[in-house]
């Protein structure tokens, strides 16, 4: 009778830990899809913004990327001292100070202070991110892990992608402050939720380990190319504040990994890298995002410049990419319970590939729109389906202690593809058209002006089309080259798929 007894007893604590772990999964894709959509429903508002505060394209570039810069600075700088202030009160603080900088950003009267709260905003997400796959890898058994990384990530996937829908639903109907108020009410109730649900964490009596050489040397190196790629389109690759941002690059690129090597508690741990599995999949996941993450931003800027469509109509015109990335990533997940994790990564990034290429072929003014729609479908297919498989083929044998700093280094370098992807871009797709009329790519009114300058415009989309497929080419090359050094078929499970 004890003996049964005690099992009881066990499998009522099983079933509390279960029960608080999905209750602790709610709150974190809550908090995941309140800064996802925020973040991607910008991209189809920024003409409105630009037209709204009257922006120079340089202000608008840095709308978006002010945040994405900001984020991936300060990823593990938060990570770490999340260690020692604890991870719930960061997180909840995180969630409390995104949500009353998206309220300031709403009702900010110029693009200046916009940017300035887009920073805020970034700071309060880096909180939520750092700490999301730590809280829920914490509070999920073994057996079930797969299941809850699975649900959050799939989270976080969808609010990327449908973000660009609401944010021009919202912009449309309401005007684009809305697509930042919005938030407010969502963080409001994450935040009363988190704190109701979230267990006290004993803090850490550990001093705070951080490296802020190199958090520096990330700033300036990336915020200098970052200022050259957005300043070039409008004042040519001589104008001196273009070379200096890549003075600033080129110098601190070497430096960082000079600092990093010497450092006790680096940004970048480049000892990880000595196993083949992480550094191909930190590179995999690097070339993904390069590739992916533009196309729901240069689609929509397609649809309103090129085609003269409202946001509206431009974020419901992308929104079966979001639908197949929604179907296709518990799909991969289902299929690495019989395959490879990285055998997966690379028939994912294979079918983004044949995308890219269509999309590229196809992609003119004249294009019905049914042709560019099954391109965007084949992209959201294979990007579905090679963000979990790849976060899975890096992270599934990495040992306990290691973890953290694993999943941060993914993370900084998936940001950093975003950030660079977004530059990179905006840049490209304005290049070809005459200086005065390059203003008008982002305010979206370039398809009331001659058929000349429309077919600039679409020479412009080549090219970032181009160089994304250039991208995705060698994100399949490294998920190849990743496959030879996986665990084979016989090994230890994938963290994302369950043990049932």
């Amino acid at each position: 009778m004890v003996g049964v007894g005690s099992a009881r007893a066990g499998q009522d604590t099983e079933r509390t830990r279960i029960r608080y772990a999905y209750r602790l999964l709610s709150v974190v894709c809550l908090a995941s899809l309140m800064s996802g959509i925020s973040n991607s429903s910008l991209t189809i508002a920024l003409p409105a913004i630009v037209s709204g505060l009257d922006a120079t394209p340089f202000e608008a570039s840095w709308v978006l990327m002010s945040f994405q810069l900001a984020h991936v600075t300060l990823m593990i700088f938060f990570g770490r001292l999340a260690d020692v202030f604890g991870r719930r009160s960061m997180y909840l603080t995180g969630v409390g100070l995104f949500t009353a900088a998206s309220l300031a950003a709403g009702v900010a009267p110029d693009v200046g202070l916009l940017i300035g709260c887009r920073v805020l905003q970034a700071i309060g997400a880096a909180m939520i991110i750092t700490n999301s796959a730590a809280l829920v890898t914490a509070a999920f058994p073994r057996r079930l892990l797969g299941q809850g990384l699975g649900v959050y990530m799939a989270s976080f996937s969808l609010a990327q992608m449908l973000g660009p829908t609401v944010g021009g639903v919202v912009t449309t109907e309401f005007g684009w402050r809305w697509t930042l108020l919005l938030n407010v009410p969502i963080g409001v109730v994450c935040l009363l939720w988190g704190l109701r649900v979230m267990e006290r964490v004993p803090r850490s009596r550990e001093r705070v380990a951080l490296d802020p050489a190199g958090n520096l040397l990330v700033l300036v190196g990336l915020g200098g190319l970052l200022v050259a790629l957005s300043q070039s389109g409008s004042t040519g690759w001589l104008d001196p504040v273009v070379l200096v941002g890549l003075a600033a690059f080129a110098l601190a690129v070497p430096v960082f990994l000079v600092v990093e090597r010497r450092v006790a508690f680096p940004v970048v741990d480049v000892r990880l890298f000595r196993d083949p599995v992480v550094g191909i999949g930190v590179l995999s996941g690097f070339l993904g995002t390069m590739s992916r993450f533009a196309v729901v931003l240069l689609m929509g800027l397609y649809f309103q410049a090129a085609q003269g469509d409202t946001p509206s109509e431009a974020g419901i015109k992308v929104l079966p990419l979001a639908v197949a990335s929604i179907v296709s990533s518990p799909g991969a997940g289902l299929l690495m319970r019989r395959v490879r994790a990285r055998t997966v990564a690379a028939l994912a990034s294979s079918i983004s590939l044949v995308g890219m290429v269509l999309l590229l072929l196809v992609i003119d003014v004249r294009t019905p729109y049914w042709l560019l729609i099954i391109a965007v479908l084949v992209i959201g297919l294979g990007s579905g389906g090679f963000v979990p498989a790849n976060s899975t083929a890096m992270l599934q044998d990495v040992p306990p202690d290691r973890l953290g700093i694993t999943n941060g280094v993914r993370l900084m370098a998936q940001s950093s593809g975003v950030v660079i992807s977004t530059a990179v871009s905006l840049t490209l797709i304005s290049l070809p058209l005459p200086a005065p009329l390059r203003g008008q790519v982002l305010e979206g009114s370039i398809a009331q002006l001659s058929p000349d300058a429309l077919g600039d415009l679409v020479t412009g989309f080549r090219w970032a089309f181009g160089l994304m497929a250039v991208m995705t080419a060698l994100c399949v090359l490294t998920s190849l080259v990743g496959r030879r050094t996986a665990a084979p078929a016989g090994g230890p499970p994938a963290v994302a798929v369950d043990d049932n």
